[in-house]
């Protein structure tokens, strides 16, 4: 429903009816939309997590920054391809609401603390810079990321390659 008409379209109501349960069975799961939206926007930090950890072995990489190209790739692709999961982890509707479940809260710390690790692997390789400390690279450079995401995703740009080449590009100029 989400991925077809939006979050606002989502009702427990309409949702009930499109599974085929009562109108009060969602509840017994859910104590109401926004806890809904919660467990999806959780769902969506796990799947992530699944594809990003696919992501290239630092071992094998023929340079000392593609494993972060890979983490950049894998995330973009994410995003373009799970929209609706993607609005709702990053974008809004919940986090402005101030009330999420400590476990969604815990999966997106999880998640941003992956990135924060491959910042300081690659500063202490020598490929990020030390002159900033690694909370601030990785707030950054996921902000940037975040921003490539949305101009995806808000269609400002279609090609999905471009978004991708503006990816790697991004990478390279955090590059010592």
């Amino acid at each position: 429903m989400i991925q077809e008409h939006g979050i606002a379209a989502l009702s427990m109501r309409k949702l009930a009816d499109i599974v085929g349960v009562s109108r009060t069975a969602p509840y017994h799961h859910f104590k109401d939309k926004h806890a809904l939206l919660c467990a999806i926007a959780e769902e969506g930090f796990r799947l992530q997590g699944v594809l990003i950890s696919n992501m290239c072995d630092a071992k094998s990489a023929r340079s000392s920054y593609e494993p972060l190209e890979q983490f950049v790739e894998h995330y973009i692709r994410f995003a373009i391809q799970h929209p609706a999961h993607y609005e709702l982890m990053y974008g809004g509707t919940i986090w402005k609401h101030q009330h999420i479940s400590d476990s969604l809260k815990e999966a997106a710390h999880n998640s941003f603390k992956r990135w924060l690790q491959q910042i300081e692997h690659l500063q202490a390789q020598g490929v990020l810079t030390q002159e900033e400390s690694s909370l601030r690279i990785a707030q950054v450079t996921w902000a940037t990321l975040h921003g490539l995401c949305r101009l995806a995703n808000d269609g400002v740009y279609i090609d999905q390659e471009n978004i991708l080449d503006m990816g790697r590009s991004a990478v390279r100029l955090f590059l010592v």
